[in-house]
């Protein structure tokens, strides 16, 4: 269930964010764009533990970030599931980026030109014309980015470590059971997140080409 709330939350935050992030990034000429991908796509090449300990860090109570957030809420960040989040919004970065970006690139540019000379404002074209066009890119992004925050284990262990009930995720919960020689439960685990893995991707592609307008 921890797996699974932190997917969610990592999943109503980070979509629309990546919609923020990637239109811009499709259509405007950035002078410094390359680099800006480059650096979206860094937790895609960096060893999870490499990330996890810059995470660990970045969000320690030492740090302004940290301290920031202590003030506010009383605690810290690392070893919570508020910095949980936070390191898998950074790590899910590229994987919810990626697929908008490319969908909003393959939309004609002479459809949104069209658009503004019948009248409509720019975010009633990015309303009823680009995100529509652009659907099957955002469901791609949800999906991985689901997807792959039920599996992560080196960065949720750096930043969160394997606290019951507060930063111990399925992934974790695995390890530890095969650990302990508890190859039945870790069987059983890894049967739920196989199984929820590849349902989520099950109906995504079974329902890709509905989304896609392809029979």
């Amino acid at each position: 269930m921890l797996s699974l709330k932190l997917a969610l939350w990592t999943c109503v935050i980070l979509i629309p964010l990546s919609l923020l992030i990637a239109r811009p990034l499709a259509w405007t000429k950035l002078r410094y764009r390359g680099l800006i991908e480059a650096l979206i796509a860094l937790p895609l090449v960096l060893p999870p533990t490499v990330l996890g300990f810059y995470l660990l860090v970045a969000l320690g109570d030492d740090t302004y970030l940290g301290q920031v957030f202590q003030a506010v809420f009383g605690r810290g960040l690392v070893f919570t599931f508020e910095g949980l989040l936070f390191a898998s919004l950074i790590f899910n970065l590229p994987f919810a980026v990626q697929p908008i970006q490319r969908a909003f690139e393959a939309i004609p540019i002479n459809l949104r030109e069209a658009a503004w000379c019948s009248g409509m404002s720019s975010f009633k074209t990015f309303y009823r014309i680009e995100l529509p066009l652009a659907l099957p890119g955002v469901i791609s992004a949800l999906t991985l980015t689901f997807a792959h925050t039920m599996g992560e284990f080196g960065v949720v262990l750096m930043v969160g470590g394997n606290i019951p009930d507060e930063t111990r995720t399925i992934a974790i919960a695995i390890y530890d059971r095969v650990q302990a020689f508890d190859n039945v439960a870790a069987g059983v685990m890894s049967l739920i997140l196989l199984s929820i893995s590849f349902l989520t991707l099950g109906i995504v592609y079974m329902a890709m080409p509905r989304w896609s307008g392809r029979s």
